[in-house]
């Protein structure tokens, strides 16, 4: 009897917010006063994302496949990095399964944008929206996210093989 191997992983990003950079989030880009600083478009939601892929299959991390000192991934849209994410887990031959992921941000309020932010990840992953859960949420006013001086993001996956 042939079973179906699944394996779940776990990412975490964060970013700092300055003046002068655009938004991106979940792929979308976000009308706000600032934006999140990093080598690629710092998508904290989508580099977390990469990050979890990347650990279930057993592939390291998005710094080892997409390092911040190669010039080919500077100012990169992250949805390139997580396409690319998807392909090298399906060269080990696993598919995604779904994903499970929560931004922690105090601005701006990301409930309306969410459907949008899932179909956009759904297509770039190949998958059906409904396996792509995001949550948003505060800290409360407290930490370096309630000083609104970062955006950080968790994601949990599940991946098949």
């Amino acid at each position: 009897m042939q079973y179906m191997k699944i394996r779940v992983g776990f990412g975490f990003d964060v970013h700092r917010l300055v003046e002068g950079r655009e938004l991106w989030l979940g792929g979308i880009r976000l009308e706000h006063e600032k934006g999140l600083l990093g080598h690629s478009d710092a998508d904290v939601l989508i580099h977390a994302i990469c990050d979890a892929l990347l650990g279930a299959a057993h592939m390291r991390d998005i710094g080892y496949h997409f390092p911040d000192t190669a010039d080919e991934f500077e100012n990169v849209d992250s949805k390139i990095l997580l396409k690319k994410t998807v392909q090298l887990i399906a060269e080990k031959g696993y598919t995604v399964g779904n994903v499970d992921a929560t931004v922690c941000a105090e601005r701006p309020k990301l409930k309306a944008h969410i459907p949008v932010m899932q179909q956009t990840l759904a297509r770039v992953m190949g998958i059906d929206e409904e396996d792509v859960s995001i949550k948003a949420t505060t800290t409360e006013r407290l930490g370096f996210t309630g000083r609104e001086e970062g955006i950080s993001a968790y994601a949990v996956v599940l991946i098949q093989k």
